[in-house]
């Protein structure tokens, strides 16, 4: 991994020169704002949408789990495609302006080369993730009620780790293809189809989806004497997820050091 150091300060300085940090940053700001306010406030909104028809619907009070639900159905989408764009290009435009070959004519080997990618995004997707879960948390408490600390910061890292599992997968297809097109498309068909097969209990448990009900017990404090918490079930999430990127990134190394630039 000769020059792995240099090559990661080289791309957190990039990731903040172009601005790709500060715009996940404001984006994920947003959603920890954004998604207790709507789990709050959905009955007035409703009722100012639909005006002498709201009566007539049946809707539950707004509570603490309902802003968990919102900030993780806001994660798992908007953040999932924060991670997308945010590793689309990061193999395949190198390749495209010609700057991987010149790097790697210094002292850097390509595994530092990925290495150096993987981490930097993984960085930035880790501050994004906790500013989220630390916004998301405060306004819940200010909102609903107080919940756990403990459990929303497993929620960050859990959330986290579904996040990387999909910038994982678009990173592989930028490696793979050297089209950053084509790596976002990957991206945004894996994100569908494991989400699609994730609704089957027997597969989605091994898959990044097999996070969120945990993950929703562990921030609630449903953890007690209900069994709201399958310890196994979380175990088999993060092993499955976590193979799932430790996969991609194998797979990304295995091709790009075969390739000629």
């Amino acid at each position: 991994m000769t020059g792995f150091r240099v090559l990661l300060l080289k791309e957190l300085m990039e990731a903040w020169r172009t601005r790709r940090l500060q715009a996940v940053l404001i984006l994920f700001v947003v959603i920890g704002i954004v998604s207790p306010l709507t789990a709050r406030y959905l009955p007035e909104i409703l009722r100012a949408a639909l005006g002498s028809q709201f009566p007539s619907i049946p809707i539950p009070t707004p509570t603490a789990a309902d802003a968990v639900d919102q900030l993780q159905k806001n994660l798992g989408q908007l953040g999932a495609f924060a991670a997308i764009v945010l590793a689309m290009g990061a193999v395949a435009a190198e390749k495209e302006r010609g700057t991987a070959a010149f790097i790697l004519t210094k002292p850097a080997t390509r595994g530092a080369f990925l290495g150096a990618k993987l981490v930097a995004q993984g960085v930035v997707l880790a501050l994004a993730t906790v500013v989220a879960i630390a916004l998301g948390w405060a306004y819940t408490a200010v909102l609903f009620e107080p919940l756990p600390l403990g459990g929303w910061v497993a929620l960050a890292a859990l959330s986290w780790l579904g996040l990387a599992a999909w910038a994982s997968i678009t990173f592989l297809a930028s490696t793979v293809s050297g089209s950053s097109a084509a790596a976002a498309g990957v991206g945004v068909v894996a994100l569908i189809g494991v989400s699609l097969v994730g609704a089957l209990p027997t597969v989605g448990r091994f898959l990044p989806t097999g996070l969120l009900e945990p993950a929703r017990a562990l921030a609630t404090g449903s953890t007690g004497a209900t069994g709201a918490l399958d310890a196994g079930e979380l175990a088999t999430a993060i092993g499955g997820t976590a193979a799932l990127v430790a996969a991609s990134a194998l797979l990304a190394w295995l091709s790009f050091r075969r390739q000629e630039l």
